[in-house]
C-alpha cells in the first residue's frame, strides 16, 4: 500500500476523542476561570467589594515591592529544593540498587513519602517532628541536652524546603 498505510487502516481518532475532549476541558477550564478571576475586584475581609477590575489587579501586582522579594524566596525554594531531592536521590538509587537485607521494605519506606498529601505531610512535620515543645526533634536536643529550636519560628524557609524536599525525594530515587 502506498505510504505504508493499508487499505483496511481504521482511524482512531474516533476512539481517542473522548479523552481528548475530557483532558482539555479539564486544562482549559480552570485556565480560563484563573484568568477571569485575576480580571475581578474581590476582597476576603469585604465581600461586599466586587465588580470588573480590568489591569488594575496586574499593575498593582508589577509595582508591589513586595514580588521581588516573593520570586527571589520561590527561587531559593526551588533550587534548594532540586539540590536536595536529586542529589540526595541519586545517592540513594545506588545505595538500593544494591542488595541488602530488608531491600524490599526499605525500598517501600523510601517511596512512602511520595503517596502522603502535602497538607499532611505539612502537618505531620509541624506538629509532631517540628513542634518546638512537643516535637520529635525538641524530645532528641532535650535528652542530649542541647537548646530546642523552633524551626518554624527561626527558620521558617529552611523548614519548608526540608519539608518538601522529603516529600519529593522518592519521585527523584
Amino acid at each position: 500500500a502506498p505510504g505504508g498505510r493499508s487499505e483496511r487502516s481504521v482511524s482512531t481518532r474516533p476512539l481517542v476523542a473522548p479523552s481528548v475532549i475530557v483532558l482539555f476541558l479539564w486544562m482549559i477550564v480552570p485556565l480560563v476561570m484563573t484568568l477571569w478571576f485575576s480580571f475581578q475586584y474581590y476582597n476576603l475581609l469585604d465581600p461586599t467589594i466586587s465588580g470588573f477590575a480590568g489591569v488594575e489587579n496586574y499593575s498593582y501586582l508589577l509595582t508591589d515591592p513586595a514580588l521581588f522579594t516573593a520570586m527571589a524566596n520561590t527561587l531559593y525554594l526551588v533550587f534548594w529544593v532540586l539540590v536536595i531531592t536529586v542529589g540526595l536521590g541519586t545517592l540513594l538509587a545506588v545505595l538500593f540498587d544494591q542488595e541488602f537485607y530488608g531491600q524490599k521494605v526499605a525500598r517501600l519506606l523510601a517511596i512512602a513519602p511520595f503517596f502522603v498529601m502535602p497538607t499532611v505531610s505539612a502537618l505531620i512535620w509541624k506538629n509532631m517532628l517540628m513542634h518546638p515543645v512537643n516535637g520529635l526533634f525538641a524530645f532528641f536536643s532535650r535528652s542530649l541536652g542541647l537548646p530546642v529550636i523552633d524551626f518554624f519560628g527561626s527558620f521558617p524557609l529552611t523548614s519548608i524546603i526540608l519539608i518538601v524536599a522529603w516529600q519529593w525525594l522518592p519521585f527523584a530515587l
